[in-house]
């Protein structure tokens, strides 16, 4: 296959980390991406290029971006870090060569070739070959969320509580955890920002849905907390409502922060409950699982692959929208609602 000498991509503006946070919100894209043109990458020794079909954008997508994620940014190199394609060339790595001509979803980790372009460089380990009945948009979206998903639900099964919280309990993972919760007689206990997303989740499966903007929302939340007692708060929002939460939460409580969707001050109302009730606050971080848990790696990504396939999971497509459309679109589509954006090259 001839390839071209160069190609379409949203390129980084800034370089490294940032000092200034910001809220996770994408208020506008020309501060931290720019249109551009450039040459088409090779691919080293263990690494695949893929021919882009779609790429998802993911809250870590944002952060990143933004300078505020766990690894720096390359200006003048490509956003995404994850999509699905078809495998055009590798390296010289025999895994990476049995992926040629292979549909995959992919991960571009540490490349800094990301997703958000014609093509895409990324470990061949980070690839997953799909299977015919995995579309491209449920095969977009197989790593960051599904996999994050299985993770830590697998936390909550080892805390031996039934019952659990989840902050942005509208959002992707949140809805793919719901479903694992309720297929095994769990009782997750999710918040959300609209009304009107509380109907859907309960039919999704959540025990107790509540408003975070409700006037009555923390009286809402020790009664639910005294009746169902859950001790793992699995929180991407941060701030006031997670220290809320966290409060509210009895002895033995693990808060697990995954994201940081609120930029305001995250406070430990009580400080004593880390003494005396034994309550702890940890992070996850997907990457770190993927690199300390290989044994779960393989077993997982079957298991997301067979959930998309028989329909137990689906992916909420909000809207895909073309390559040369992003910069003017983006802002305006992530701002809506419960499900997922899509940049097609």
């Amino acid at each position: 296959m001839t390839l071209p000498s160069e190609m379409k991509a949203l390129l980084l503006v800034g370089d490294g980390y940032t000092r200034t946070p910001s809220p996770a919100a994408l208020e506008a894209t020309e501060p931290y991406l720019r249109p551009g043109s450039i040459a088409v990458p090779k691919p080293g020794p263990s690494q695949a290029l893929i021919k882009v079909s779609l790429a998802s954008i993911n809250p870590s997508d944002i952060s990143f971006i933004k300078g505020q994620y766990g690894q720096p940014r390359v200006k003048g190199q490509p956003a995404g870090f994850e999509g699905v394609g078809v495998v055009v060339a590798t390296g010289d790595d025999l895994y990476a060569r049995s992926l040629e001509g292979k549909r995959v979803a992919f991960a571009t980790g540490l490349s800094n070739w990301g997703s958000w372009a014609d093509y895409a460089v990324a470990e061949a380990a980070s690839c997953i070959p799909l299977l015919d009945t995995v579309s491209d948009e449920d095969g977009a979206a197989m790593i960051v969320n599904p996999l994050t998903a299985l993770a830590m639900f697998d936390i909550v099964k080892q805390e031996g509580e039934k019952s659990f919280i989840m902050t942005a309990g509208a959002s992707q993972l949140c809805k793919l955890i719901i479903g694992l919760a309720k297929e095994e007689g769990f009782r997750p206990i999710v918040t959300v920002r609209r009304d009107e997303q509380i109907a859907l989740l309960k039919g999704l499966g959540a025990a107790h849905v509540l408003n975070e903007k409700a006037a009555d929302f923390e009286a809402a939340l020790r009664e639910v907390v005294k009746a169902e007692q859950p001790r793992i708060l699995l929180d991407a929002v941060t701030g006031p409502l997670a220290s809320a939460i966290f409060n509210s939460m009895p002895k033995r409580s693990r808060w697990i922060v995954y994201g940081r969707l609120d930029a305001e001050p995250t406070v430990i109302r009580e400080p004593g409950q880390l003494i005396f009730q034994h309550k702890r606050v940890e992070g996850f971080w997907l990457a770190e699982w993927m690199r300390q848990f290989r044994d779960r790696l393989g077993p997982a990504v079957m298991e997301a692959q067979k959930r998309f396939s028989d329909g137990r999971w689906s992916t909420d497509v909000t809207a895909v929208v073309p390559l040369d459309d992003a910069m003017a679109r983006l802002r305006a589509e992530l701002a809506l609602p419960n499900g997922k954006v899509f940049i097609k090259p």
